[in-house]
C-alpha cells in the first residue's frame, strides 16, 4: 500500500517519470543492436577454394566468365558445387568450396562443365589465404577476413552461442550487484561498457580476441537490460506498469530495426559494428544525472536522500510532496524503530532506518513446496524457455527464409512494435493466461505451417515467420509480468531469477537450434512449433492473476486459481433455483 501511496500522491507516469523512462529505454536500443549484429558480422558469402595458377576460363553450368567474380555470385547454395576452370598454363581445375581437384589428361581444346575423366587422387585441401570469396553483396565480414569456413567454420557458427553464454553470465553478475550497490552506477558501468567494448570488436585483429571482446561486451549488455527493467518498474506506478514494462521490449525491437538498416549500408564488418556502437552514445552525456530510485534508497536506510528525492520529484511534476519518507517504510520497520528508542537503543544515525529483523534465507527448493507449485514453476520456467528460444529462432532464422535478408531482419523487428500494444491490451482485459497461451498456440501453428509451404512461394513463409515472431514477442513479454504475480512476494524475486536463468538458456540454444536447418531446411520450424504448442496447452492449467492481488505467502500462492474455481461454483449454485434446480435468467434475479 505504501508503494501505491507514493504514486497515487507524485503520479503514477508524469513529467520527471516520462523523462526517466524514455532516456533509460534509449540504451535498451543498443542491447537489440548487440544482440542480433552478428547476423551481418559473420556472414558467409559464397566461396570456392582459389586456383594454384591464373584462371583464363571459367564455367559453372551454363554460365561463362573470365574470373571467378563473375560466376561466384550465382552459385549453389549446396556444400559439393563445383565452378570448372581452366589456368594460363593450359591445366583443367575444379574448385569446390572446400577443396580442388586436377582434372587427368582432358582433351585437347576442350573444356566443358562436365568431365567424364579421371581426377587427380589425391585432393589438395584449401588452407587459409586459398579461398576466394563472392564480394557483391559482402565486402569484409570476419569470415572473409579470417576464412572462417571449411575446417574453420565452427569459429563463425560459435560467435552467437558464446555470446548468449556471455548474456547468462552478464544477467547473474550484474543483477545481484545492483542490489548491492544501486541501480544506476550499474546503469552508468554497463552503458559506459557497451560503447567501449563495442569499438574495441571492430579493431580485434584475430578470432579470439574478437569472440573474447565480444563476450565482454555480451555480458555488459545483459547487465543493462536486467537493470533497467527494475530502474523503470521502481519509476513508474502499477496504473502503467504493463505499458512500460513490455516497451522496453520495444526498445529492443528497435535495436533489430537498426542493425537491418546498418547492415544494409554498410557491407564492412568492422565500420559496420563502429556505427552500430555509436548509434546510443549520446546517453552517455546524460545518464550520469540519473537518480538513484526511492526504493532501493529505502531500503539502504537513506532516508534523507529518499525525501530529498520525493521533493525533486513533486517540483518536476507540479506538486505539492506531502509525503515523507519515514511514511513509506513497511509498518514492522516502523514498529522495530520504536521499540529501539523505547529500550534506549536508538543509536542509528539521524536520517537512517533501523535494520530489519533477519529473515528466513530462501533456496529454489521453495519454487517446488508442493505438487501444485511443481507444476506451476515447471510450465512458467517451460514458458521462459520458449519464449526466448522462439524469439531468437525468428530473429536469427529471419535471414534465411529466402528474398531479401535486410528487409526480412528489419520486418523481424519491426513486428514487435504492435505485438506489445496487442499484448498490453489484452493483458488488461482478457488475462494474462488466456493471452499467453493463445500467442504460444499461434506460434506453434505458424511454425507449422511453414513446413507445408512450397518453397517457391517466399513470400507466404514470411508473411508465416512474422506472424510467429509476432505471437512468440507477446507470450515472451508478458512472461516477466505474469511469473511476479504469480508467487508470492517471500520468493517472487527467486522466481523471475530462475526463469531469467532459464530464459538465458533458450537463447544459447537458439543459434545451434537454427544451425540443424542445414539438416533439415524446415529442422529448427518443427522443434519451436513442437514445443509451442505443447508448452502453450500447459499454460491454459495456470491461475489467472488478472485483478488478483499480490500474494505475500506461499499459502495464498498457492490458492490462485481455486479462489477462481470456488466463486465460479458459488456463482453457479445462485444461479440456481433452490426449488426446482431450473437456472434463473437476468429478469427473474432482478
Amino acid at each position: 500500500m505504501t508503494v501505491e501511496r507514493l504514486f497515487d500522491e507524485l503520479g503514477h507516469f508524469k513529467r520527471f517519470q516520462a523523462c526517466l523512462y524514455f532516456a533509460a529505454v534509449f540504451q535498451a536500443v543498443a542491447c537489440g543492436i548487440h544482440y542480433l549484429s552478428s547476423v551481418f558480422l559473420v556472414e558467409t558469402p559464397n566461396f570456392v577454394c582459389g586456383a594454384p595458377d591464373n584462371i583464363t576460363q571459367v564455367l559453372y553450368g551454363n554460365r561463362s566468365g573470365t574470373a571467378l567474380a563473375d560466376v561466384l555470385p550465382f552459385l549453389a547454395a549446396e556444400r559439393d558445387v563445383y565452378v570448372a576452370v581452366r589456368t594460363a598454363a593450359g591445366a583443367q581445375w575444379e574448385l569446390g568450396r572446400c577443396r580442388r581437384m586436377l582434372r587427368v589428361d582432358p582433351p585437347p581444346g576442350d573444356f566443358a562443365y562436365e568431365f567424364g575423366g579421371n581426377r587427380t587422387a589425391d585432393e589438395e585441401a584449401c588452407g587459409p589465404g586459398r579461398f576466394v570469396f563472392d564480394h557483391s553483396q559482402v565486402h569484409q565480414s570476419i569470415v572473409t577476413d579470417w576464412d572462417l569456413v571449411c575446417e574453420a567454420e565452427w569459429m563463425a557458427k560459435m560467435c552467437q552461442p558464446m555470446f548468449m553464454l556471455g548474456v547468462l553470465i552478464g544477467a547473474l553478475i550484474f543483477g545481484d550487484i545492483a542490489d548491492r550497490i544501486g541501480r544506476v552506477k550499474i546503469l552508468m558501468f554497463t552503458s559506459s561498457c557497451q560503447f567501449i567494448f563495442g569499438v574495441m570488436v571492430a579493431f580485434t585483429g584475430n578470432y579470439y580476441w574478437f569472440a573474447a571482446v565480444r563476450f565482454l561486451l555480451a555480458m555488459v549488455s545483459s547487465g543493462y537490460l536486467v537493470v533497467v527493467f527494475v530502474y523503470v518498474t521502481e519509476y513508474t506506478g502499477s496504473k502503467v506498469r504493463t505499458w512500460t514494462s513490455m516497451h522496453v521490449h520495444a526498445a529492443f525491437a528497435m535495436g533489430i530495426m537498426v542493425v537491418a538498416l546498418v547492415g544494409y549500408l554498410v557491407r564492412t564488418w568492422w565500420i559496420y559494428q563502429i556505427v552500430l556502437s555509436l548509434c546510443t552514445s549520446p546517453f552517455l552525456f546524460f545518464c550520469w544525472k540519473f537518480p538513484e530510485t526511492p526504493f532501493y534508497l529505502m531500503a539502504k536506510g537513506r532516508l534523507k536522500e529518499t525525501q530529498a528525492l520525493l521533493d525533486r520529484i513533486a517540483r518536476c511534476n507540479g506538486l505539492e510532496c506531502s509525503l515523507r519518507a519515514e511514511d513509506l517504510l513497511a509498518p514492522e520497520d516502523k514498529s522495530a524503530g520504536d521499540l529501539l528508542e523505547s529500550r534506549g537503543d536508538g543509536n542509528k544515525e539521524d536520517g537512517e532506518a533501523p535494520d530489519a529483523q533477519p529473515e528466513k534465507k530462501l533456496s529454489i527448493l521453495d519454487l517446488f513446496g508442493s505438487w501444485r507449485m511443481v507444476s506451476r514453476t515447471c510450465t512458467v520456467w517451460a514458458i521462459w524457455f520458449i519464449g526466448s528460444l522462439g524469439y531468437y529462432v525468428f530473429s536469427l532464422g529471419s535471414v534465411n527464409l529466402g528474398g531479401n535478408q535486410y528487409v526480412n531482419l528489419f520486418l523481424a523487428g519491426a513486428v514487435e512494435i504492435p505485438s506489445y500494444l496487442v499484448g498490453c491490451f489484452a493483458m488488461d482485459r482478457v488475462g494474462r493466461k488466456k493471452t499467453c497461451a493463445p500467442s504460444l498456440i499461434l506460434a506453434g501453428i505458424a511454425c507449422m505451417l511453414i513446413i507445408v509451404v512450397p518453397a517457391d512461394i517466399e513470400w507466404l513463409s514470411i508473411l508465416l515467420s512474422m506472424t510467429g515472431k509476432f505471437a512468440i514477442a507477446i507470450a515472451f513479454g508478458l512472461i516477466y509480468l505474469y511469473s511476479c504475480e504469480l508467487y508470492p512476494t517471500i520468493i517472487r524475486s527467486l522466481a523471475v531469477g530462475s526463469g531469467s536463468m532459464i530464459c538465458r538458456l533458450g537463447s544459447v540454444v537458439a543459434p545451434f537450434c537454427v544451425y540443424l536447418a542445414e539438416l533439415w531446411t524446415y529442422l529448427p520450424q518443427l522443434i519451436v512449433g513442437i514445443l509451442a504448442l505443447v508448452i502453450g496447452v500447459l499454460t491454459l492449467l495456470l491461475p489467472e492473476t488478472l485483478g488478483q492481488p499480490l500474494t505475500t505467502t506461499l499459502e495464498e500462492a498457492e490458492a490462485l486459481g481455486r479462489q477462481d474455481k470456488k466463486k465460479k461454483k458459488i456463482s453457479a449454485e445462485d444461479n440456481k433455483d433452490p426449488e426446482n434446480g431450473i437456472e434463473m435468467n437476468q429478469q427473474q434475479r432482478f
